[in-house]
């Protein structure tokens, strides 16, 4: 059997192989509910395969949507339909798995159909963007609200609330949106993070809002359950986060008993020079793997596109998953017929054993 067909276990979650379906916005919400669309959506890349399937962004609040189109898990009503969703991945083999996320400030936006736009508080729909120092993303960006210690604690119990909203929905793999510019990711770069108190400055301060969020969700998350976090390996910036760092904060979280690094990078401010190509980020995967070494398991992402590529990175040691996103999205099914390209033994449901 092929390594990307391999089977493995993390703490009490059997993963059927090593495909993890990456989050990706949809912009299909309103209110922050799901609709039949996500259950289609995420619905058949479990039919298709994919040993973890992983839903989008999903506020946990909503002024932490990236945009009014978002989905969300901030109200309780949200849990139903998301149970939904999380039931039928998981009766197709599946590890139902959900990205928690808040957009600092890069939120507030209106997006649909593949156009975007920033709305600013008095627009309809828009609101105040907050982040931990008061610096917009861009130009024509909301400059944020610098968040106070109040403010802090009450985006750490939203995080808290929303991951006790997964667990009763069903989801057995919660991620932490720590990357791209986001809220957390506001908070560990130097780009973004000028603040003085205890929650800046120092490599260490900058780090404090992700490790007691992450100490806190433990409270309610259970133990026999794993905790992925998504970092930016390096912003791509002068002056700003590098892999040096990633390969610290990596430790760190395995310290803190994080089961799963998803390594991607960039998305922190405009103007990065971030050199795009095939598998351009399995380097900073490689990087993490070997310093970290087997104290957590490492995902790798970012035009992953063909079955001996995926397989090669696992071969040769630069991460334990291949995280996948457009990929999947041009090809719901791209695991069953990977296997068969590296005669494997495939997932096939069994609806559609004839055709295999």
């Amino acid at each position: 059997m092929s390594l990307l067909f391999s089977p493995i276990s993390i703490k009490s979650v059997y993963f059927r192989n090593r495909i993890i379906m990456s989050p990706m916005c949809m912009y299909s919400s309103k209110d922050g509910f799901s609709t039949d669309w996500h259950l289609v959506h995420y619905g058949s890349r479990a039919v298709g395969g994919a040993g973890t399937v992983m839903l989008e962004a999903t506020a946990v609040r909503a002024d932490g949507r990236i945009s009014v189109n978002d989905l969300g898990i901030y109200k309780e009503e949200h849990v139903e339909g998301l149970q939904r969703i999380a039931s039928f991945i998981k009766e197709q083999g599946a590890v139902p798995a959900i990205q928690l996320a808040h957009a600092g400030r890069k939120g507030s936006t209106w997006a649909s159909g593949g156009d975007s736009r920033v709305l600013m508080p008095n627009d309809e729909g828009g609101w105040q963007v907050i982040a931990p120092s008061p610096i917009p993303f861009s130009s024509t960006h909301q400059t944020p609200k610098e968040m106070d210690l109040a403010e802090i604690e009450a985006v750490q119990q939203a995080f808290v609330d929303a991951a006790n909203r997964a667990l009763r929905a069903g989801f057995e793999l919660i991620e932490l949106h720590g990357a791209h510019g986001y809220l957390l990711n506001e908070f560990l770069s130097p780009v973004t993070n000028k603040r003085t108190d205890e929650y800046g400055g120092s490599r260490e301060n900058r780090s404090r809002m992700l490790f007691e969020t992450l100490e806190k969700i433990k409270q309610v998350w259970p133990q026999d359950l794993p905790i992925c976090v998504r970092i930016s390996a390096t912003d791509w910036l002068e002056g700003g986060w590098t892999i040096e760092d990633s390969v610290w904060l990596s430790n760190r979280l395995a310290e803190a008993g994080v089961d799963i690094v998803d390594v991607s990078s960039g998305g922190t401010a405009p103007g990065a020079s971030i050199p795009v190509g095939a598998g351009y980020q399995v380097p900073l995967a490689a990087a993490i793997k070997r310093a970290v070494n087997d104290t957590l398991s490492v995902g790798t992402v970012g035009l992953i596109t063909a079955a001996q590529q995926a397989e090669t990175i696992l071969v040769n040691g630069d991460a334990d998953f291949i995280i996948m996103g457009r990929e999947l999205l041009r090809d719901p099914y791209f695991p069953l017929s990977t296997a068969k390209e590296l005669r494997s033994e495939g997932p096939v449901p069994k609806q559609y054993e004839r055709a295999f």
